[in-house]
C-alpha cells in the first residue's frame, strides 16, 4: 500500500469567537495519494483555500490533524515546518507571487538558494525547468515583461524546481484567458504524468476540472463528494 502524501483526520478550522465564529472547515477526512491529479472545488466560502493552507502548513487547524508523508504537522516546530514547505511542497498562487525585480530564472533560483544549492546547479536546474514549462530562452525577462500565462508558468516552474512530492495550486487559472488556461492545465497534467508529481488544485473553473482524475467537492466546510474519474 502506498503511503498518502497528505492525510487529514477530523480537520476543523474556526475563525473568530463566540457569535462571530465562522466554521471554515468541519471534520474533514481526506487522503491525497501519490500521483493524484485532484481538483478541490466548491462555491466561494466553501473552504477550498483554508484546506489548501492546512495541507500546505501555512495555517494550523483548530481541531484534528494534518499529516504530510507520515509527519504530523502539529508535532513539528516552526523551523521544521519551514523546511517541509521549502523541500516537500510546491505552491502556485492565483496572484503568481513573483518578485518583480528578479528575472524569471532568478525567481526560480531563489527557492534553491534558500535550500543551499550551489550557484552553478541552481542555474542549470532553473534553465531546465523553464524549458519543461515552455519558457526556454526567457530566462532573463522580469515578470513585467511576461504575459499572465508566462508568469504563471514561471510560478509553476518555481514550484517544481524544489522537486516536491506535492504541488498545491489555489485558483491558478483565475486571471487567465481560455486558451492560456487550456495550455496551463495541459502542462500541469503532463508534469503529473511524466514526473509523478501529485497535484491538488483549488478551483471553480470547469476547464480545469475537465482534466481532473479526482474531483473533491466542498460545501460549507465539509467534503460533500469525492469522486475518482
Amino acid at each position: 500500500m502506498k503511503t498518502p502524501n497528505v492525510t487529514c483526520r477530523g480537520v476543523g478550522k474556526v475563525f473568530g469567537k463566540g457569535e462571530l465564529a465562522v466554521k471554515a472547515l468541519v471534520d474533514v477526512d481526506l487522503d491525497i495519494m501519490p500521483g493524484d491529479f485532484a481538483t478541490l472545488a466548491g462555491p466561494s466560502g466553501s473552504g477550498k483555500t483554508t484546506l489548501l493552507n492546512m495541507v500546505g502548513a501555512l495555517d494550523t487547524p483548530t481541531s484534528g490533524e494534518v499529516t504530510i508523508e507520515g509527519q504530523p504537522l502539529g508535532k513539528l516546530n516552526k523551523s521544521e515546518l519551514s523546511d517541509l514547505r521549502l523541500n516537500r511542497i510546491g505552491f502556485v498562487f492565483q496572484a503568481y507571487n513573483l518578485i518583480p525585480v528578479l528575472s524569471a530564472r532568478e525567481n526560480i533560483e531563489f527557492v534553491m538558494e534558500l535550500q543551499g544549492i550551489p550557484a552553478n546547479e541552481r542555474k542549470t536546474r532553473a534553465q531546465q525547468v523553464l524549458a519543461e514549462v515552455g519558457l526556454k530562452g526567457l530566462d532573463n525577462r522580469r515578470p513585467s515583461e511576461l504575459s499572465g500565462g508566462q508568469q504563471q508558468r514561471v510560478a509553476i516552474a518555481r514550484a517544481l524546481v524544489s522537486r516536491p512530492s506535492i504541488v498545491l495550486a489555489d485558483e491558478p487559472t483565475a486571471n487567465l484567458d481560455s486558451k492560456t488556461t487550456s495550455e496551463l492545465v495541459a502542462l500541469m497534467y503532463r508534469l503529473n504524468q511524466e514526473l509523478g508529481i501529485t497535484f491538488l488544485i483549488g478551483t471553480h473553473d470547469p476547464r480545469v476540472m475537465e482534466h481532473s482524475r479526482r474531483h473533491i467537492e466542498l460545501l460549507d466546510g465539509r467534503i460533500a463528494s469525492d469522486t475518482k474519474i
